[in-house]
């Protein structure tokens, strides 16, 4: 599965997203610093960055710089709370392949991966379509099968759909699917979750979405 580095100086973000996307199937390496950041892409092999602007030492403006004088073409998505269009303009302009103002949502943040993986040929047939008995989500398309109907699924459906398929038979909690699909910075006293999990079990089926008591949901 792809390598990601990722280099982030707030510890809270960071730890969000290196579990994220260790329980995504993607291999994290969390750096907090910028020449931290050119020491390890160095001397690595990473298939995608995830790069802060505000960093410590230099920022990622710079790292940038250098990962492109070095004539690497790996994919770049720079994460930063700036949202001025000439720091947008700053980064697309100096090479990188995405822009993503924080706050995010884990699942854009994950489906922006998935796209500039896919762009540098980094991620497989495989690694797009998630199957467990009859169901089949592809994550190209974002819909879901089940049997041999095919379902749209709206953006928090499909976040849901894509965690449950990815731990197929594993207990997930709410505070797990607030995190993972509605973000960092998710209100943990939310019923959001038993909504939304009450709208997949009408699109794919009630029985299989099975509720356990105290502890959250689970695929069977």
């Amino acid at each position: 599965m792809s390598s990601i580095l990722i280099v982030e100086d707030e510890e809270r973000i960071s730890t969000f997203v290196e579990k994220g996307l260790a329980s995504a199937g993607y291999t994290p390496t969390v750096v907090a610093s910028g020449i931290e950041a050119v020491d390890y892409f160095i001397t690595g092999s990473f298939d995608l960055v995830l790069l802060d602007v505000g960093l410590p030492g230099i920022d990622g403006f710079e790292v940038l710089k250098r990962v492109r004088a070095s004539g690497s073409t790996v994919p770049i998505i720079m994460l930063t709370a700036r949202s001025s269009v000439d720091d947008t303009v700053a980064g697309l302009d100096g090479g990188a392949n995405d822009y993503l103002p924080k706050p995010f949502k884990f699942d854009e943040l994950l489906a922006r991966i998935r796209l500039r993986l896919r762009e540098s040929g980094q991620q497989t047939v495989a690694e797009q379509v998630l199957t467990h008995g009859d169901l089949s989500l592809d994550l190209r398309t974002r819909r879901i099968t089940v049997g041999e109907t095919s379902v749209d699924l709206s953006a928090r459906e499909f976040g849901l759909a894509e965690q449950f398929l990815r731990h197929p038979d594993q207990v997930l909690s709410r505070e797990q699917l607030l995190s993972r699909v509605w973000g960092f910075d998710f209100d943990p006293g939310s019923n959001v979750v038993d909504v939304y999990v009450r709208y997949l079990r009408g699109k794919i089926g009630a029985d299989r979405i099975e509720t356990v008591r105290g502890m959250g949901y689970r695929l069977v």
